[in-house]
C-alpha cells in the first residue's frame, strides 16, 4: 500500500465520524424539543369555554297598563228579521240584492197583483150594492114598510162586505214585499219567476248598526265587571286593528251548569266589523299609569312561582318576581327586577340559571315596537272607536 494513501484514508474516516456525530446530535435536540412541547402522559388539557346561547331581550320599563279579562267571541247583530211572503203568487220583480242597505218600508220585491186586484174590485162592488140596499131599507124602515129585523140584517151584511173589501185591499198590499227593519240584505232565498207560497222565506235582513259580542264569563269575575267598562276587540279577519266598545249589560243570573254568566259587549259597526267575525275580546276593568312592566313573553312557565331570566354580565340569572296587573302583552312587576333590567323574551327554553347568553340585536321594527307604548298599554295596533 502506498505510504501516502494511509494518512489520507484515516483523515477521511475521522471526518465522516465527526459529521455522523453532528447529525445524531441535531436529531436528539429536535426530539427533546418535541418532547418538551408534548403534554406528559396523564396531564389534563385545558377545559373549553361553553358557547353562549343566543337570546332576545327586552328592558323592564314604566308604561300604562290595563288590567283586563280576555276571552274569545263571535260578533252578532242584535236586530235581525226574516222577510216572509204574506200572500201567494208569482214573483215578478226583485228590487234588492244581497249586500244592499235598505230602510224600513222599502219595497224589496213584487208578487203578481192581478188576482188580488180583481178580488178588491169584486168585494168593492158587493159592498156598494149592499150600501144602496141598506140606504133604501133604512128609508122604508122609517116608514115602517120594512121590518126592523130585515133592516138590521142588511146592516150586518153591509159590515161584512166592508170587512171583505178591506181584507182584499190588504191582500193586494201584500204583493209588495217591504223591509220590516233598517239594515243590510244578508240573504236572498228566491228568484224572479218563482211561485211564492204563503209564509215562504224571501230575504234575511240584519241590522248591523250595532254589533254585540256575548261572553260567557266565569262567576269569579262577577265582582270586577260592570256596565260601561271599555272593551277592546281584535278580529281575526282584521289583523293589526283594535276596535273599542263598551260593556252594555250583564246578566244577573249565573248558569248553574257551566258556572258562567252572560256579558254583552256592544261595538259600533260603522267601520270594518261584520256580523259573524270571530276575535279576541278584552274587557278592561282597571288602569294604572307609569308602572314597571315587562313583556308577558318573559315570564317562565315552569313552577308555581313567577320568574324571569335577567341578563347580567353576559349570563342569564333566574330571578323570582311579583306580578301585579296583567295585560294582554305586558304584566306589572311589583318586585324582583328594576327599571332598565334586560329580561329574556325569546330563547329562554334553551338556557338554565347561570348560562352564558348572547343578546341578539333587535331589528328596526322590533326596536320601534319596544320603545313605543302600544294601544291601551297592552299592544295590538291602532284603536278604532
Amino acid at each position: 500500500m502506498n505510504a501516502h494513501a494511509l494518512p489520507l484514508r484515516r483523515a477521511a474516516l475521522v471526518l465522516a465520524g465527526v459529521l455522523l456525530l453532528s447529525a445524531c446530535g441535531g436529531s436528539d435536540e429536535k426530539a427533546a424539543d418535541a418532547a418538551s412541547e408534548t403534554p406528559a402522559a396523564g396531564a389534563e388539557a385545558p377545559a373549553a369555554q361553553p358557547e353562549a346561547v343566543p337570546v332576545e331581550t327586552a328592558r323592564a320599563a314604566e308604561r300604562e297598563i290595563a288590567a283586563s279579562y280576555t276571552t274569545t267571541a263571535a260578533l252578532e247583530a242584535p236586530g235581525e228579521a226574516q222577510v216572509v211572503a204574506k200572500t201567494s203568487g208569482v214573483l215578478l220583480e226583485l228590487m234588492a240584492e244581497e249586500g244592499d242597505r235598505v230602510k224600513r218600508g222599502q219595497v224589496l220585491a213584487r208578487i203578481d197583483p192581478d188576482r188580488p186586484r180583481l178580488e178588491v174590485a169584486r168585494t168593492e162592488a158587493a159592498m156598494r150594492k149592499l150600501e144602496a140596499n141598506y140606504a133604501r131599507s133604512q128609508q122604508l124602515a122609517d116608514k115602517r114598510l120594512v121590518s126592523a129585523d130585515a133592516n138590521e140584517q142588511l146592516r150586518y151584511d153591509l159590515a161584512s162586505a166592508r170587512a171583505a173589501w178591506e181584507m182584499a185591499k190588504l191582500e193586494l198590499s201584500y204583493t209588495q214585499i217591504e223591509a220590516p227593519i233598517d239594515g243590510v240584505i244578508a240573504q236572498r232565498m228566491v228568484k224572479r219567476g218563482n211561485l211564492i207560497q204563503l209564509n215562504s222565506a224571501l230575504f234575511r235582513i240584519v241590522d248591523d248598526s250595532r254589533l254585540d259580542a256575548v261572553l260567557n264569563v266565569p262567576e269569579r269575575e262577577l265582582a270586577i265587571l260592570e256596565p260601561g267598562q271599555t272593551v277592546l276587540l281584535r278580529a281575526d279577519a282584521l289583523p293589526g286593528e283594535v276596535f273599542e266598545g263598551k260593556v252594555d249589560r250583564i246578566s244577573p243570573v249565573i248558569d248553574a251548569g257551566s258556572g258562567t254568566f252572560r256579558v254583552t259587549c256592544a261595538f259600533d259597526a260603522g267601520q270594518a266589523l261584520r256580523p259573524g267575525m270571530f276575535g279576541r275580546v278584552e274587557v278592561i276593568y282597571d288602569r294604572r299609569d307609569d308602572v314597571l312592566t315587562i313583556p308577558r313573553s318573559a315570564l317562565l312557565e315552569e313552577g308555581g312561582e313567577p320568574a324571569v331570566f335577567v341578563v347580567r354580565d353576559g349570563k342569564a340569572v333566574r330571578t323570582p318576581v311579583e306580578i301585579g296587573h296583567s295585560g294582554s302583552d305586558y304584566v306589572e312587576v311589583r318586585s324582583g327586577v328594576e327599571a332598565g333590567a334586560s329580561v329574556v323574551t325569546a330563547g329562554k327554553l334553551a338556557i338554565r340559571d347561570g348560562a352564558a347568553v348572547e343578546t341578539l340585536p333587535m331589528d328596526d321594527g322590533a326596536r320601534t315596537a319596544a320603545a313605543t307604548p302600544s294601544a291601551e298599554g297592552n299592544g295590538g295596533g291602532a284603536v278604532r272607536q
